[in-house]
This record gives C-alpha cells, sequence and structure tokens, in this order.
C-alpha cells in the first residue's frame, strides 16, 4: 500500500468500520502523542527507548487528553464521535494498526483495551459536586 495521508486513511476505515466518527480517530492520534510526552516527562529514561505505549497507559492517557480538552462534555463529545466505553478505543487504534498507522508489539491485544474504567466514573464524576455539604446547607436555611 502507499502512503497515504492520515485523513485519507480515516476515510478508508471509515468506510469498512462506520461505528466512530472521523473526529475520533484523529483525538485518539492525538491522545497518543499527549500520552507518549506524558510518559516521558514522568520517566525520562524512557525517552531514549522505544515509544510504546500499552493498552492501558493509552486509557489513561485518552482520559487525561478528554478532560482537558473537554472538560465535563469530555463523555458527551467522545458518545458523539461512538466511543462509549474503553474496547470502542481499542477498536479504533487496531483499526489504525491493520492500516500501519499504529505499530504494535506481539503482546498487544484488544483485550488491552476492555473495561480499564467506566466512562460514567472517569468523565463525569469529577465535575459532580459533593452533594452532601450542599444537600445539608439548603435544608438547614430552610428550618
Amino acid at each position: 500500500m502507499q502512503d497515504l495521508e492520515f485523513s485519507e486513511v480515516v476515510e478508508l476505515i471509515c468506510k469498512e468500520d462506520p461505528r466512530f466518527d472521523r473526529k475520533a480517530y484523529t483525538f485518539i492520534r492525538q491522545a497518543l502523542d499527549h500520552t507518549v510526552k506524558d510518559l516521558r516527562k514522568r520517566a525520562p529514561e524512557r525517552a531514549g527507548r522505544s515509544q510504546h505505549v500499552t493498552g492501558p497507559e493509552l486509557l489513561g492517557g485518552v482520559r487525561d487528553f478528554a478532560l482537558d480538552q473537554f472538560g465535563p462534555l469530555a463523555k458527551t463529545v467522545l458518545n458523539t464521535w461512538g466511543i462509549t466505553r474503553c474496547r470502542d478505543i481499542g477498536d479504533i487504534v487496531f483499526n489504525l494498526i491493520e492500516y500501519n498507522v499504529f505499530s504494535k508489539t506481539e503482546s498487544d491485544r484488544r483485550e488491552d483495551f476492555a473495561d480499564i474504567y467506566d466512562f460514567e466514573e472517569a468523565f463525569v464524576k469529577p465535575f459532580v459536586p459533593a452533594r452532601g455539604r450542599n444537600r445539608r446547607a439548603s435544608l438547614g436555611a430552610s428550618n
């Protein structure tokens, strides 16, 4: 296969697997870059070695990047693109691997992306206010 631009590859993938919006692929690619930079920052000894990122590492990076980019709307944005669970991210990654955009090691599997976190916990809970304090305060004010 000749070298194709990323957008052309994504177009081909979306024709074969229409579950995910094109923007999902761009986001995952950006999230991978973010993850690699973050891992290098936290573990400088990785800088000279392979840039390989495991499934769980990428999922952590996707979570952090989505929260940073979209804040309380992260889950909504991801869901709009067809990403509703960790396995979906794995499917996007392996679609990109099939087209040689991403690479993998012998030990990498789709299952590496299974149920690492719950989207509600990862993307909604960080923005839910502490209800206990607010409820007690409003109950005390009405008496």
